[in-house]
């Protein structure tokens, strides 16, 4: 499959590129970007064309993978459907739920097939668990933190901290989507946010009700001490009590793993589990999860 790249910031650099220059069932054709410069130096770091046109490398692939802020990803993978490109996109899949829901109708329409990268669905450790735990009955509650350092005392260790949509958005949006979508395939769809109370810096505390019948919280954050930082996940239930396993591999083989996806929903015509519309569905619990917040603030 002839793919492009629709971005050049830290994370097309450090994971994208890598993992689609390096995949065998895939012919990585070029890259574009909003700064052209960074376009050109990490095409040639990986031995492809830089694009100064997107639509222009929308017409040469048959695919795209995009590492862009969520409100321009949104608006990218909307014309890369209409232009017939099957998607490989990043979490969140877009800023607002009008912005999700134009990609959802977009892919629809094209019928075109999307992946939506949540990391721990790509790793094999954290998606075995996912998938043993969702054959469980009985749940009864779990709890998800997913804390990061990004800012505050870790400020200036990631290249991530420059990120003004991160600054914006803070860790519901960043982080949020992770630990949903570990436990949405557990737990059920959440029925509704039931509580949302802001704490330290950018950190959220939630509480979910699931279909399942179980109940979570979520505490989030971007602005926790580096030796408090790390993601953990329990669940508590007929089944007794479990955690989320630790990832033994960088982003790079999951990226690669999420391409296969792509490529296997893409020939068979099956969506994925994490297709753009559980993409959306994540988009629209953070959303109202943010009302909320908003309220209390």
């Amino acid at each position: 499959m002839r793919i492009g790249l629709l971005g050049t910031g830290p994370w097309a650099d450090m994971a994208h590129a890598p993992a689609l220059a390096g995949h065998g069932d895939l012919d990585f054709v070029g890259v574009w970007g909003r700064r052209p410069d960074a376009a050109k130096e990490l095409a040639e770091r990986h031995g492809t064309r830089a694009y100064d046109d997107v639509d222009a490398l929308l017409a040469d692939v048959e695919a795209v993978a995009v590492a862009l802020p969520p409100a321009v990803q949104a608006e990218l993978a909307v014309r890369a459907a209409r232009a017939g490109c099957h998607l490989l996109l990043d979490k969140p899949l877009a800023a607002t739920v009008e912005q999700g829901r134009a990609v959802v109708e977009a892919v629809r329409v094209a019928g075109v097939a999307s992946v939506v990268f949540f990391t721990a669905r790509f790793q094999p450790e954290t998606e075995a668990w996912i998938g043993q735990q969702a054959a469980e009955d009985g749940w009864f509650t779990a709890r998800a933190q997913w804390l990061g350092a990004l800012f505050g005392d870790g400020e200036g260790d990631s290249p991530f901290a420059a990120s003004p949509w991160r600054r914006e958005k803070g860790a519901l949006w960043d982080v949020g989507p992770h630990a949903l979508s570990v436990l949405l395939p557990v737990l059920g769809d959440a029925r509704r946010v039931t509580a949302a109370a802001p704490g330290p810096g950018d950190t959220v505390h939630l509480v979910l009700d699931h279909t399942g019948g179980a109940s979570s919280t979520l505490t989030l954050s971007l602005t926790a001490p580096p030796a408090a930082a790390g993601a953990t996940v329990e669940l508590r239930g007929r089944a007794g009590v479990t955690l989320l396993p630790e990832a033994t591999e960088g982003p790079v083989p999951a990226l690669r793993r999420a391409a296969d996806a792509l490529l296997s929903a893409a020939e068979g015509g099956r969506p994925h589990p994490c297709d753009a519309a559980f993409g959306l569905r994540v988009t629209e619990i953070l959303a109202e999860a943010e009302v909320l917040l908003t309220d209390r603030r």
